[in-house]
């Protein structure tokens, strides 16, 4: 071959590697908060290689999501709200059917992409194929890690079950699962939803657990740190780094009975896992695609979990689902550096028939409520009614404005006890 045709088919090559769409591999963690996580200033843990992870991409401060995990894994997969698909309470995300609903990977499915779903399930309805998952390996309920829990005897793969060892550590074999699902998909697009058993309780120890260890949760921490970081190291292993698009992202915030000691600069959140105050759906979301997403970066854009479905399907070239409302916004174009507008500066949270929306300084809730923001996720006071004026009048009637439009209440109301666990509905079956 001539040493211009040689050229001529190397820059061929070239271009077409270019245009080759990303992998994506979204990495869920379990009732984590920002408080749990060193780069964000968490006083008691330490968490090298998602450090790392950010100190390589952007990190997001105005990441939120609802703050239970069937609820928010249903708007991260949906990119809907809760009153449009009814996944309102942790029981009713189980009611969502796939005639109805349209989930990431059938979005990427047409733009060529295979899809795994690795993990935790959670609330979520049917088994992940039914909602266009080419592969899964999945476990019952939360906090799964071991044989000796009554739902860590078995999981599944494909649909067909499996036994869990003895001494055999199920975020490994979890892992194990991801690292043969790149390689068997390093020739085409891939979209991973690696969702992990930590950090969610039972806190049991972790195969790195010394005998005596006193400090279980920080040891979960930091097991759940390394799987990071190995998931990494297996996509630098097999040169799919640089077309790799890894965000990290939490569930909703630390899980109660942790959250008081999960402290930044000595100081503990607002609220938890369950509740309406920041901490209950402000959550770690760290974006990383080197050469693409800016290294070193920290972005107070704001972002909640609708969004990812728009952004993934912008980035891979897909069609968004027809004839339905996608409320999530693409941040693609900020995320590349192509503009420096945000997708969006307001996020909308609801759990059961409680919701709010919120801006950078301040937030309004479903009761008419309005608290200053400037101080969260530390604190967020009440601004008394008759105390409203100035930026605050000028906010709440923006805020208001946005409810109005959004109308949560003339939705699918919550037919639950009001907490965003239960169902009403399931409750009087029960009895």
């Amino acid at each position: 071959m001539k040493r211009r045709e040689f050229l001529k088919l190397s820059g061929m090559a070239y271009a077409q590697a270019s245009r080759r769409k990303p992998n994506i591999l979204f990495i869920l963690a379990d009732d984590l908060g920002i408080g749990g996580l060193s780069c964000y200033g968490a006083d008691q843990f330490r968490t090298p290689q998602i450090d790392a992870l950010a100190a390589g991409g952007t990190r997001y401060t105005h990441a939120y999501t609802a703050p239970l995990c069937g609820p928010s894994r249903a708007l991260i997969m949906t990119g809907r709200y809760a009153f449009r698909t009814g996944a309102t309470n942790q029981d009713a995300t189980g009611e969502m059917k796939p005639s109805v609903e349209t989930m990431i990977p059938k979005v990427l499915r047409q733009a060529g992409y295979a899809s795994t779903m690795i993990g935790k399930w959670g609330q979520l309805p049917l088994k992940p194929a039914d909602f266009g998952f080419d592969e899964s390996l999945l476990f019952r309920g939360s906090g799964v890690y071991w044989n000796t829990q009554e739902k860590g005897e078995v999981y599944w793969v494909n649909g067909e079950v499996r036994k869990l060892a003895d001494k055999e550590y199920l975020p490994d074999v979890m892992h194990t699962h991801l690292a043969d699902f790149f390689a068997r998909h390093r020739n085409q697009p891939f979209f991973a939803y690696y969702s992990l058993s930590h950090v969610h309780a039972d806190i049991l120890p972790t195969p790195d657990s010394m005998a005596q260890s006193t400090d279980l949760y920080a040891d979960n921490i930091r097991y759940m740190d390394k799987l990071v970081g190995r998931a990494v190291a297996e996509l630098d292993r097999l040169n799919l780094r640089d077309n790799t698009l890894v965000v990290f992202f939490g569930d909703n915030g630390t899980g109660q009975g942790y959250a008081r000691r999960s402290t930044i600069g000595g100081r503990p959140l607002s609220g938890e896992k369950g509740s309406m105050l920041e901490g209950g759906a402000l959550v770690p979301m760290i974006v990383n695609w080197p050469g693409k997403a800016a290294a070193g970066k920290v972005s107070a854009e704001m972002v909640d979990s609708t969004d990812f479905l728009p952004t993934f399907a912008e980035l891979a070239g897909a069609a968004l689902p027809g004839k339905t409302t996608v409320d999530g916004r693409s941040f693609a174009p900020s995320l590349l550096g192509q503009s420096s507008k945000p997708a969006r500066d307001w996020v909308f949270i609801q759990l059961a028939r409680k919701w709010y929306v919120r801006d950078a300084s301040y937030k309004l809730n479903e009761a008419g409520q309005l608290f200053d923001m400037r101080e969260s996720p530390f604190s967020e006071p009440e601004i008394p009614r008759d105390k409203v004026s100035g930026s605050a009048r000028l906010a709440h009637q923006r805020l208001a404005k946005l409810l109005e439009e959004l109308n949560p209440a003339g939705g699918i109301l919550d037919q639950g006890d009001g907490t965003g666990r239960h169902s009403g509905r399931k409750q009087k079956q029960a009895k």
